[in-house]
């Protein structure tokens, strides 16, 4: 069982289709792109000192998280929208 968004309720859902994909995408690398460059700067900054680099840092870690939380979640935001536009 597969959680995916139900296009057959929109018209133009090939075009949704591959604009929801594209944008969860970038996110998603995005975000974890971010997480292996604050990771690593969290570290290096931690271990020479610099410790308001590292608070930064560490912040930008579970920023990263948060924005991979959200990009996943988004599957689940569109078949809610998705409903909700096929009830009106």
């Amino acid at each position: 069982m597969g959680v995916f968004p139900d296009f057959g309720a929109v018209g133009g859902a090939n075009q949704l289709r591959e604009v929801v994909g594209a944008l969860m995408m970038i996110a998603l690398i995005t975000s974890v792109l971010m997480l292996i460059v604050c990771a690593v700067t969290w570290a290096l900054a931690a271990g020479n000192g610099h410790y308001q680099t590292a608070a930064r840092a560490r912040l930008g870690v579970w920023m990263a998280c948060g924005t991979a939380l959200f990009a996943g979640a988004g599957v689940a935001l569109v078949n809610f929208l998705l409903g909700v536009g096929a009830d009106l």
